[in-house]
């Protein structure tokens, strides 16, 4: 049981969360405590709605003469968009079976199946959220909207100590009810997973793992590529040597470099192929080509080790005659 979160307190975790939210009319004064004598709260958990028709924001505000709204906390569209359309008591869940908010209070994982009786005032009780869907098991719910409703659930979650076991679904709290059209046991499990990180993760992320996380552009570049402690590199490549070079500096300096050598291979070559005629046919010119060749391919890759310090080559690749 916990006290209900003010309607700032709600906007800043959903925030947090990365639900995009929105705040509609007379929101956070707009509920059914004054009409119905009651005052909302303590909370114990949430309920998950589908709204069974489209363009169904603004009903959830109103509501009708015989269900005034607000008929949920919290609207969400087929975008993704959150709009908050109410704070405090909300005509969203009705009555509730005794077993099924027994479980909610205990944050069993085990949802039992609803007693026919309902002695609970649900709408006393919990947040409600109504998630735009058609609720007929062909109308899909867009990643976008799925996810949001995820965050949303975790946000209230995180906000107040709970685990994903305090979220139901209007189907498990009653046996008059159906929504939501998709399976809760895959839902928590989903809000369990972002309630086993920050607010601020996303799936697939690993920022928080990220040692380069909260790195400017400049300092990622500097810890790329320093060469400092790199062994057998120019001079002009270290800070010391020239401290205002790029990253794109060092690029166009390893090209001119390997420019260089592929240049020295072909006068090589030829100088070779030019002598072994003078030699006589004694000389096996095509075996002496692919030697050169492959010295200078070696070379080549020493010079690119070296420059990234990780092998063991040992050439410098300051000039051809280290081949």
């Amino acid at each position: 049981m916990a006290a209900p979160l003010s309607a700032d307190q709600i906007v800043a975790a959903l925030t947090a969360e990365g639900v995009n939210v929105r705040e509609y009319k007379s929101w956070r004064t707009h509920n059914r405590d004054a009409a119905t004598g009651k005052t909302f709260g303590p909370v114990n958990g949430i309920v998950i709605h589908h709204t069974a028709g489209n363009d169904s924001l603004d009903f959830c505000y109103t509501g009708t003469a015989d269900l005034p709204g607000p008929l949920c906390h919290t609207h969400l569209s087929k975008t993704g968009v959150a709009t908050m359309v109410g704070h405090g008591r909300a005509n969203h869940a009705g009555s509730f079976a005794q077993n099924a908010h027994d479980a909610v209070v205990a944050e069993s994982p085990t949802h039992p199946q609803p007693d026919a009786a309902e002695p609970v005032d649900a709408n006393d009780h919990y947040y409600g959220i109504e998630i735009e869907n058609l609720g007929n098991g062909s109308d899909p719910y867009p990643a976008v909207q799925y996810g949001q409703a995820v965050r949303w659930a975790a946000a209230l979650c995180r906000a107040h100590g709970w685990t994903a076991d305090s979220v139901i679904g209007h189907k498990e709290g009653t046996r008059r009810k159906i929504d939501p059209s998709f399976g809760m046991t895959a839902f928590r499990s989903a809000i369990a997973e972002r309630l086993e990180h920050p607010a601020s993760w996303s799936p697939g992320s690993t920022t928080e793992e990220d040692p380069m996380a909260g790195m400017s552009n400049a300092d990622i570049c500097k810890a790329v590529w320093k060469t400092d402690t790199v062994v057998g590199v120019p001079e002009a490549w270290t800070s010391a040597g020239n401290p205002e070079w790029q990253p794109a500096s060092i690029l166009i300096d390893i090209g001119k470099r390997v420019r260089a050598l592929q240049t020295a291979e072909a006068g090589q070559s030829a100088a070779i192929a030019a002598l072994a005629k003078l030699v006589g046919s004694g000389v096996d010119t095509a075996a002496v080509v692919a030697a050169v060749q492959a010295a200078i391919a070696d070379a080549v890759v020493n010079v690119s080790v070296d420059v990234t310090g990780t092998g063991t080559g040992t050439g410098t690749g300051t000039e051809a005659k280290e081949i």
